[in-house]
């Protein structure tokens, strides 16, 4: 079973030592994106592995909360311990917690 994090308990996590990653689309992440959050793509993803601890507590997102979970099962894969994805993705976080997202 892939992890899940619920979004009051991401937001626990928000402004301490979890990086939150996501997954959309480029011109998506450049509109809107969660306040430190990381954009991870196909282009990025081997930087990615190199420059991030595999014990970094990290919470994945994508539009809705689907295609996150098969990314934060490549991460696990990838040997990364704790990672979780955000049930109800960018677009429920953005209308439930406003004050976290920048805009273009």
């Amino acid at each position: 079973m892939i992890p899940q994090i619920d979004p009051e308990n991401a937001l626990e996590l928000f402004n301490g030592n979890t990086l939150f990653v996501d997954i959309r689309d480029p011109d998506s992440f450049a509109a809107a994106h969660i306040k430190n959050a990381q954009h991870l793509d196909q282009t990025s993803v081997a930087q990615f592995l190199i420059d991030v601890p595999m014990d970094q507590h990290i919470v994945v997102y994508c539009y809705h909360g689907h295609s996150s979970l098969s990314a934060t099962e490549f991460l696990l894969e990838q040997g990364y311990k704790d990672v979780a994805s955000l049930q109800g993705g960018f677009e429920f976080w953005r209308q439930r917690f406003p004050e976290t997202v920048i805009t273009a």
